[in-house]
């Protein structure tokens, strides 16, 4: 049976990477029942539509989202992200965003709770407008969202290096940071096997650029990720090459690259989708294909080496698996 999946190309390259993408799976053998979606920044600007519920009920019976990028200069900041990323990552309760890293001499993954914090929305104005004016913006944390984040990264350390760090701002951040250190010293106790250490994420930023061998399995926060990530992207050349799964285990996840749409080279064939394509392999993991994602990664690998056009480079990679770059 092939696994159904639901396609959203989105807006500027967005579209262009995930036909590289969908064509190296088709070259891995792996046969997907795609459905299109029309999402994204220009969807918007048409009819208004963000992200309706009757979608993310249809997205439900489905085994995996393939996202390419959303977002474009026209829409108000925060729209797009809100209304269909965030939307998609709270009604499907993907609480976990799982980034991959390979560098010079390094090999780590980074776990982001990925549906409280500070992006969870609690917060408000006071007198907005006025000289007066006053913002809140708080930061949600249960005990069940932060253990079932630590506890899969746990499990994750157990089939890696058994080594796992936890980044946060416990110093300062005095509630939420408590909670935190507590669960995750707690489940520790349940992984003798796997050891842990503590980084206070400016400490990490640090780390990420000196010293990045150091890590295995990193768990943090929602905001602490997000910026963690594009670091380690950073530092792992470039954001270009950087995949992401946000993920319920044994639920529908969706699976994205971590760049934006660029929509001023959107069509220009410029656009290098590997990332794309290496999020297509974290996507065949979630569907137990790991066979076939173990040979997308390993035909990516010496990303410098895959240059080119967009589709140049998605045949490129296809003739690594040893398919026929035309398919």
């Amino acid at each position: 049976m092939p696994h159904r999946v639901g396609i959203v190309g989105g807006d500027g390259i967005g579209p262009d990477v995930i036909a590289e993408g969908l064509k190296v799976i088709a070259a891995a053998g792996v046969e997907l029942d795609t459905v299109d979606y029309d999402l994204g920044g220009d969807r918007y600007l048409k009819d208004g539509v963000v992200l309706t519920d009757e979608i993310v009920d249809e997205w439900r019976d489905l085994d995996a989202i393939y996202l390419g990028a959303v977002g474009t200069p026209d829409v108000p900041p925060g729209v797009i992200e809100r209304g269909l990323l965030l939307k998609m990552r709270f009604d499907l309760d993907l609480y976990i965003n799982q980034r991959p890293f390979v560098g010079d001499g390094h090999e780590f993954v980074v776990i982001r709770e990925n549906t409280e914090g500070t992006y969870a929305g609690e917060g408000g104005f006071l007198r907005k407008g006025t000289p007066e004016e006053i913002a809140t913006q708080g930061s949600v944390n249960t005990r069940h969202g932060v253990e079932r984040c630590i506890r899969y990264a746990f499990e994750l350390a157990m089939t890696r290096r058994k080594h796992v760090t936890m980044c946060h701002k416990t110093n300062v951040l005095t509630f939420s940071g408590d909670l935190w250190e507590r669960t995750f010293n707690e489940v520790a106790e349940e992984y003798p096997e796997v050891e842990t250490a503590y980084n206070h994420v400016d400490a990490a930023c640090i780390y990420f650029v000196q010293d990045p061998q150091r890590y295995d399995v990193i768990v943090t926060d929602n905001l602490f990720g997000d910026i963690l990530t594009d670091l380690g992207g950073a530092v792992s050349g470039g954001i270009g090459f950087a995949s992401s799964a946000n993920l319920h285990p044994g639920r529908v996840s969706m699976f994205e690259p971590v760049h934006g749409s660029a929509p001023d080279i959107a069509g220009t064939g410029v656009a290098n989708p590997t990332a794309a394509v290496l999020s297509g392999a974290l996507m065949l993991d979630h569907l137990g294909e790991s066979e076939a994602a173990d040979r997308i990664r390993a035909a990516c690998a010496d990303p410098e080496s895959l240059t080119g056009s967009t589709t140049e480079i998605g045949d490129l990679i296809v003739a690594r698996l040893g398919g026929d770059e035309r398919s």
